[in-house]
C-alpha cells in the first residue's frame, strides 16, 4: 500500500515493469487542463497551463492575453460581444 499522502485520486498511476519482472507503482501529479472559452468552450490561445500553486507563481502576462475579456473569452467571441455592445449602445440614442 502506497503511503497515506499518495492514496489521493489527484494521483495518476503508472505501471512500470522493472528488469527483474516485478511491477511498481508511480504516481505522478496529474495534467492541468486547459484553459477554455467561457462563452464557445475553446481552448485559449496565449494562456499558460499549470496547476493552481504553479499559477500563483506566474506573471499575470502568462495568465491572460492584452486584450478586452483576455483569459476569459477566446478572440472570435470578444469580437462578436464587442459588435453586439456597439450595435446596442447606437440603437438607445
Amino acid at each position: 500500500m502506497p503511503r497515506p499522502s499518495l492514496r489521493s485520486r489527484s494521483f495518476r498511476k503508472i505501471k512500470r515493469r522493472l528488469p527483474g519482472g516485478a511491477f511498481i507503482t508511480h504516481y505522478l501529479k496529474r495534467e492541468p487542463s486547459k484553459a477554455r472559452c467561457s462563452s464557445c468552450r475553446r481552448i485559449l490561445h496565449g494562456v499558460a497551463s499549470a496547476r493552481p500553486a504553479g499559477l500563483k507563481k506566474l506573471a499575470k502576462t502568462k495568465k491572460v492575453t492584452s486584450r478586452v475579456f483576455g483569459g476569459n473569452l477566446c478572440s472570435v467571441c470578444t469580437k462578436d460581444r464587442l459588435k453586439e455592445r456597439a450595435r446596442g449602445a447606437g440603437s438607445k440614442r
